[in-house]
């Protein structure tokens, strides 16, 4: 089953969502709600803040749900980008009772040998509960799954 992707514009930049890979952090609508508000319908409205802030706000997604992509560079550019910028130092983020966070553009290889490139921050599960792996889907919470770090 292909999995869900929608993509709002503002003409300068296109923000893409799958929410598929939606964690439920609330970070975009909690510290952007002009433009990212769920009791709204579409719950983005890329007309509420310049690009720059739209774009700020994006990279903080911590499971990649959010991505976006310059217009006048095409999203065929980005996904370009990503495969030839290899990042010098990966950051990688272990958060207490919650999911591994890398914060900088990867290539996740699967267990069937498939590869997937993902821009921005990428969660991964640590509890093994979630129905999204290797992502996290925010089940950590569910079952109370606590670390001692």
């Amino acid at each position: 089953m292909p999995k869900s992707t929608f993509k709002y514009t503002n003409n300068e930049v296109t923000v893409v969502w799958k929410p598929d890979t939606c964690i439920h952090s609330r970070i975009c609508w909690t510290q952007l709600r002009e433009v990212f508000d769920p009791a709204r319908k579409p719950w983005i409205a890329m007309e509420a803040a310049t690009t720059e802030a739209i774009i700020e706000q994006v990279r903080k997604c911590p499971s990649g749900a959010l991505s976006y992509f310059l217009n006048a560079e095409g999203e065929s550019t980005e996904q370009k980008d990503i495969q030839a910028e290899a990042a010098s130092i990966l950051n990688i983020e272990i958060k207490k009772n919650g999911p591994i966070l890398i914060t900088t553009d990867c290539t996740i290889t699967h267990g069937d040998g498939s590869k997937e490139t993902k821009q921005g921050t990428t969660a991964l599960c640590r509890c093994g509960q979630s129905a999204n792996k290797p992502y996290c889907d925010g089940t950590h919470r569910k079952v109370g799954f606590e670390t001692e770090r």
